[in-house]
């Protein structure tokens, strides 16, 4: 038999139906027995909820709303819901289910502890001093002995505790920020709002993050004073305006690439590309500008990469840009020879010979027998049999490679490699004005120029049956001659053909007599010089006459 009670006056007596190991006070009579703790009404002594586990403590707060059960380990937080409990007993041995909701656990040894509000401080086994409120612990204090907490003033915003000496330490807490976490907890956003210009700039963060564990983000991102925090914040609640001002003022390639991505799941292209750039994410703008099929900003991109160092990306942008010397000069800069001459005799033939030398020059340094190897177009123009037709073909879709089609054209034009390059131009050149060669052209298909040298022309053999001629002297200047005219095989030369001073020279020889003259032709004519062009003949005086 237990009796209650009130005043020091016995108001009730009643008799529970299991044995009672002890009792605790506070809002609702607490029994603890062998199955666990029972909670029950003081007025009617009625079962409200029977619960299985073995407390060690029960505290409840000063307006019987919530209630923590300490035990041996851990300690539960419950909110007791009396609008959910009906004044009418009920039959079931366990009591109103809906009585209670667990709102937290703490994985501590609760020595001892006060509510504050909707805060529950305590002191746990490891001496510490914490608080607990809306799922989150704080500490408060790390405590040099074992101390009992003995209450809260709230006049002087001061924690009193004590030890076994009754030594009395008191602790000053942030009244403010205890008042407005239990706001946010009460849903009283209004008195939450009210209390939070008291709160210090320096505590603001801890209210934001506990806030957002109470998943109220939006309020957390007005109240945190932490850019980290507050960008975080930001990304979770797609405030992409918030997030790039924040990742601006305080920049960072993670931050970048974090807004990039959220960008891109948002659909939002041209912020993506922002971040990526500020990050030098290069892949992903690779990426980005070939599925958008963005010109620019492939462009800007392969300019972006190549100073950066980032060759293989550099390339790719320019390949896809149809940008065919600058995909060489790349090459070339890289000391990729071997490649650049592969290339440019697909692409660029007129290219061939100057990226040969550099290639000669380079392998030279390893393997001067491999470099001679080496085949100049200009030098073996048998081994490029179709050098001049692709020449004519690099000239005659030289605007068609500054010219970019859009992705839409892609199921009606022919790709690359299925086209018969040179067969279009053999029909191109057939239906359209000889196209001119450029310098470079020119350079391909004529060889070097040499220095000239004399031509030798072969002397005819003076018949044995000719007189000696007498010697001459040979004037020191003598009167430069006039290129002899192309000789006609005919029995006997016009008379026409046969200057004056011609005669006279004869005569000066001694031999002014016809036969001279029609051996002399028959001998020219055996020589066959129809096919040597006296222009390109030059003739020494004085040799012919030694």
């Amino acid at each position: 038999l237990r009796k209650i009670f009130k005043n020091f006056k016995e108001v009730k007596d009643f008799k529970p139906d299991m044995g009672v190991d002890g009792i605790y006070g506070g809002h609702l009579l607490g029994l603890k027995s062998m199955g666990g703790l029972s909670f029950y009404n003081w007025e009617t002594t009625s079962l409200i909820r029977r619960i299985e586990v073995t407390p060690q403590q029960v505290y409840w707060s000063d307006n019987g709303d919530l209630v923590c059960i300490a035990t041996e380990e851990e300690a539960y937080m419950l909110r007791y819901n009396a609008d959910q409990v009906p004044d009418t007993p009920l039959e079931d041995e366990d009591g109103f289910e809906e009585a209670f909701e667990v709102v937290g656990e703490v994985a501590d040894k609760v020595m001892t502890g006060v509510w504050v509000g909707d805060c529950f401080i305590y002191t746990n086994s490891e001496n510490r001093l914490n608080y607990h409120v809306g799922g989150e612990i704080v500490t408060i204090s790390h405590l040099d002995r074992t101390q009992y907490i003995l209450g809260y003033s709230a006049r002087d915003s001061k924690l009193y505790l004590t030890d076994k000496d009754l030594n009395i330490t008191s602790f000053a807490l942030k009244t403010a920020v205890l008042e407005y976490q239990t706001a946010v907890m009460r849903g009283d956003f209004e008195t939450a709002d009210q209390i939070l210009p008291s709160i210090e700039e320096e505590h603001r963060t801890r209210v934001a993050q506990f806030l957002e564990k109470q998943n109220f983000k939006e309020q957390a991102l007005a109240v945190s004073v932490d850019p980290s925090h507050r960008f975080e914040l930001a990304l979770q609640l797609n405030d992409f305006a918030t997030a790039y001002a924040l990742a601006t003022e305080h920049s960072s390639e993670q931050r970048w690439k974090q807004l990039s991505d959220l960008a891109l799941r948002g659909s939002d292209f041209q912020l993506a590309k922002k971040c990526m750039y500020n990050a030098k994410d290069y892949s992903g703008l690779l990426l980005l500008a070939s599925s958008l099929g963005d010109n620019e900003c492939m462009a800007q991109l392969a300019e972006s990469a190549h100073a950066a160092g980032k060759e293989n990306i550099a390339f790719t942008a320019y390949m896809t840009l149809n940008n065919i010397p600058k995909c060489l000069q790349l090459l070339i800069e890289t000391e990729r020879y071997p490649e650049a001459a592969i290339m440019a005799k697909t692409y660029m033939p007129s290219e061939v010979s100057r990226i040969l030398k550099m290639w000669q020059a380079d392998l030279s340094k390893t393997n001067e027998k491999a470099a001679e190897a080496l085949a100049d177009p200009l030098q073996y123009d048998n081994l490029f049999p179709e050098l001049q037709i692709a020449l004519k073909a690099e000239k005659a879709l030289e605007k068609e490679r500054g010219s970019l089609l859009p992705a839409s054209s892609y199921p009606v034009d022919t790709p690359n490699w299925e086209r018969d390059v040179l067969a279009e131009t053999e029909e191109l050149l057939a239906s359209l004005p000889e196209v001119s060669a450029g310098p470079r052209e020119d350079e391909m298909l004529t060889a070097e120029l040499k220095e000239e040298q004399p031509v030798s022309v072969p002397q005819p053999e003076l018949s044995s049956a000719q007189p000696e001629l007498p010697s001459v002297p040979v004037d020191a200047n003598p009167a430069p001659l006039a290129p002899p005219a192309a000789v006609a095989p005919t029995a006997e030369p016009p008379a026409e053909d046969v200057s004056e001073s011609s005669v006279e020279k004869r005569d000066i020889f001694g031999n002014s007599s016809t036969d001279f003259l029609d051996d002399m032709d028959k001998e020219i004519s055996e020589l066959n010089l129809d096919d040597i062009n006296v222009d390109d003949i030059d003739i020494d005086d004085e040799s012919m006459f030694d």
